[in-house]
């Protein structure tokens, strides 16, 4: 091999180990972790990932929520490789958001909400991992839940699935405005609104015809209000403003501070909307079918 033949090789290998090199970083920084961090204060993932109340570090799980079925506690989901969702690759955090199932196949109960979260768009779902990929890791296992024989067994959730799941994304409606687009994307993706102010049938699905119109025995033991656009019993009198303040600063037209799980909602996720967010899902909430639905001491 000539001298000239020899280092042209050795420079096209150079070449070549640098793109293979580029390819890999790329491929490992594929989201965009500061759009992600505003998708995980829509998502309210500090919510039901963090054991706020013992003061547990954020998303680390721990979390408890009680439902007729049992107790769900929410898991770590830092990126410890361990003991957290570390070692997943965009395709298997797609496929938990999408498809609502775990790497290894198996379902996720539906108290983790894929079945909103299902709606949101690929890109998104890979920003918002490289968000959650960027906080502290913990190393603190996720507890087991608690739940009784047979709703335990997550087989059976392939039947749950065919009666109440409806796999995304989300398709925006060429008859709808911009703007209500985007609510709906927000209300029912990221916000996963519907999952708290809808009653649950015997086996935990949301009846379509009772989308929103609040839950009296939501899990935990609270009351959650009415938010369809009825006049008596849900937000049909209140002003844009008013929804607006709530969201923003979880203040209500009667000069109250919501309180609980909304709280959190507020302080976590809505107040850290952007006001065209916070408007888009004002529209959206507007156009909702009224249903008739009165929950007392809905916060």
């Amino acid at each position: 091999m000539n001298g000239a033949r020899k280092v042209h090789l050795v420079r096209l290998a150079g070449v070549i180990m640098f793109v293979a090199g580029a390819a890999s970083s790329a491929s490992a920084q594929s989201g965009d972790a500061k759009r992600g961090e505003y998708l995980f204060a829509a998502g309210g993932c500090a919510g039901c990932h963090t054991d706020e109340k013992n003061g547990g570090q954020l998303i680390a799980g721990g979390r408890e929520l009680k439902t007729p079925f049992g107790s769900f506690f929410g898991p770590n989901i830092t990126a410890d490789p361990k003991f957290g969702i570390g070692s997943w690759t965009d395709a298997e955090f797609i496929r938990a958001l999408r498809e609502g199932r775990r790497p290894d196949g198996a379902h996720y109960f539906p108290v983790f909400p894929y079945t909103s979260f299902t709606w949101m768009t690929d890109r998104d779902m890979v920003d918002l991992k490289a968000f959650i990929f960027s906080l502290p890791k913990s190393e603190r296992p996720s507890r087991p839940h608690e739940i009784a024989f047979p709703f335990s067994l997550r087989f059976l959730q392939f039947g749950w699935k065919a009666l109440f799941f409806r796999e995304g994304p989300f398709q925006p409606d060429p008859a709808k405005s911009t703007q209500v687009n985007r609510g709906t994307y927000l209300v029912e993706a990221l916000g996963h609104c519907a999952e708290c102010h809808s009653p649950r049938n015997i086996l935990g699905g949301i009846p379509g015809s009772m989308r929103f119109a609040g839950d009296p025995k939501a899990p935990g033991g609270g009351k959650v209000p009415n938010i369809t656009p009825d006049r008596d019993t849900g937000i049909g009198k209140w002003s844009d403003g008013d929804i607006d303040e709530l969201l923003a600063s979880g203040m209500t037209p009667d000069g109250d501070s919501v309180g609980g799980e909304m709280g959190e909602v507020v302080r976590n996720s809505t107040s850290k909307l952007t006001p065209e967010d916070r408007k888009a899902m004002l529209a959206y909430l507007r156009q909702l079918v009224p249903v008739s639905h009165k929950v007392r001491g809905g916060s």
